[in-house]
């Protein structure tokens, strides 16, 4: 056995409830995933990756997919301290004719539907009697009725996270707009109005990297007034970002030739998301190009 226990969250619920949409979100923000596992395959699963330290934190969807052997999902959560995982239950409810009206959207078949001879609500209820003993075992229950998939992703937040830091990635690149643009950006901007260390022959040669370079740029005052406006623009989009579901932002930076201003404004907002959030990266695609 390992010292040190890891991560594992069962998530489970009602069909219909979301829980495509929380184990989407718990992959986004580093959770090992894996979907529809039987029960009686859990133990031998965790044995399989224990040794393996990059999978810390797992989430598994078991649902009533895994008609004949989910009732093992009970005994095994009574045995769950025996494990070397901090092992919790989000099990994800619904109102059932909350969960007709998205069965009809989707048009998709429930697991039981030809039990009852495709009565809906029939296979719901039986699908809650079934759950019914896991509802109860359950550390978390979220009840998804009445919420967006935004709002979801949020509650999932203040359970797995206790705030936002972890949730959004964010990659800074900086590139040469003679070189194209990013097609991968979320947002592209221009700081070819910045002067140029590239006309200074002492600078030519050098990059937004050395540290005369980075002097040089933030010598004028509309560089420092540029960059505190693209921190303050990036500081109120992002929470807002994160809100409708999204988890990854692209910023790309570009002048002309992506050797100096635009390394130096990309390396200055890494530096600055650094702060904020736990998830930040920066490229520079057209450093080494003439």
């Amino acid at each position: 056995m390992m010292d040190e226990r890891k991560e594992l969250v069962i998530l489970t619920g009602v069909s219909g409830a979301g829980k495509s949409t929380a184990i989407g979100f718990m992959e986004d923000i580093g959770y090992y995933c894996v979907d529809n596992m039987p029960p009686a395959l859990l133990t031998t699963f965790l044995e399989l990756i224990e040794n393996k330290s990059e999978r810390k934190k797992i989430a598994i969807v078991i649902d009533i997919r895994s008609t004949e052997n989910f009732d093992s999902l009970v005994e095994l959560l009574h045995q769950k301290d025996n494990f070397n995982y901090d092992i919790k239950v989000l099990y994800l409810d619904i109102k059932t004719h909350i969960a007709l009206k998205r069965y009809k959207l989707t048009r998709r078949k429930h697991p039981f539907s030809d039990r009852f001879n495709g009565d809906i609500s029939q296979a719901l209820a039986y699908e809650r009697e079934k759950l019914s003993q896991v509802r109860l075992m359950s550390d978390y229950v979220v009840d998804t009725s009445d919420i967006a998939v935004n709002q979801l992703r949020s509650r999932l937040t203040q359970i797995f996270l206790g705030s936002d830091r972890e949730v959004m990635n964010i990659h800074v690149m900086s590139f040469g707009f003679k070189h194209g643009i990013p097609a991968e950006a979320d947002f592209v901007l221009d700081v070819r109005c910045l002067p140029n260390p590239y006309w200074v022959e002492s600078l030519k040669s050098k990059t937004g990297l050395d540290q005369e370079v980075v002097d040089y740029v933030f010598s004028f005052d509309e560089s420092k007034t540029l960059l505190a406006k693209l921190v303050d623009m990036l500081d109120f989009l992002n929470p807002l970002y994160i809100k409708e579901g999204k988890s990854q932002i692209v910023v790309a930076i570009g002048c002309t030739g992506g050797n100096h201003r635009s390394v130096v404004i990309a390396e200055s907002l890494k530096e600055h998301f650094c702060g904020r959030w736990d998830n930040v990266s920066v490229n520079h695609r057209d450093i080494n190009r003439n």
